[in-house]
């Protein structure tokens, strides 16, 4: 694997001491195509909302809240994404709350680069088992992951950033209906979901896909129809 696969990929690296911070984004920067960071973790999982990483990395002991409680707050509204847990002290209570979380690896500090990138590597696997890189509608009409690109009998049809958000949420969970709640927590994270907001985003993509894609459960929320 190239260290250039990692590039189409988002990192959200969480850290309370500035200049293990630094020194680490720095390190990150040169691998991903996009990092974000953040010095604690109630900040941490306002960007997570809003950018949806591939790829947390977090510190386990801040003040207020914790790692362990930030990554069960994700994992109310993404199951998904990968997860690696930095600590200075391997405490046995910490590694037994991390378990059933779906954890990719707890580190010890000070970070060992050759063994963090062998992690980043079992990342990036997990991340493309999980996710086919191209995902059909119709013959004509599919969804590139990687590249973020809905296409349609050769055409690149524009999404909006919300309808990116959406589409993409429901394609992560196609074997399942999406329920509003949830999809109010990943796109409408720092306001409140009207019906005529969540009806508009629906009509104006169901307009970009092919026809009966996308389906509405009644009372319960939408799924999308795939090859």
């Amino acid at each position: 694997m190239s260290i250039n696969e990692f590039k189409n990929l988002k990192l959200l690296y969480v850290e309370d001491e500035k200049n293990v911070r630094k020194y680490a984004s720095s390190y990150f920067k040169r691998i991903f195509g996009e990092v974000h960071e953040s010095a604690n973790a109630s900040t941490a999982f306002e960007i997570f909302k809003k950018e949806k990483p591939h790829i947390l990395i977090t510190d386990i002991k801040m003040e207020e809240l914790s790692g362990i409680e930030l990554i069960k707050q994700i994992r109310h509204i993404d199951k998904n994404c990968q997860i690696i847990i930095l600590s200075a002290f391997l405490d046995t209570q910490y590694l037994l709350d991390a378990i059933p979380l779906n954890i990719v690896k707890y580190l010890s500090k000070p970070i060992n680069h050759d063994e963090l990138y062998g992690v980043l590597l079992q990342c990036l696997k997990n991340i493309s088992e999980n996710h086919n890189t191209l995902i059909h509608f119709s013959k004509s009409s599919y969804y590139n992951v990687s590249k973020r690109i809905l296409f349609n009998d050769g055409h690149i049809i524009k999404l909006s950033h919300q309808e990116i958000k959406f589409l993409e949420l429901l394609c992560e969970n196609k074997t399942r209906v999406v329920p509003y709640e949830e999809i109010e927590n990943a796109i409408w994270y720092d306001t409140v979901m009207s019906e005529n907001a969540l009806r508009t985003l629906v009509k104006k993509l169901r307009q970009k896909l092919p026809k009966n894609s996308l389906e509405n459960i009644s009372k319960l929320g939408y799924k999308i129809q795939c090859l």
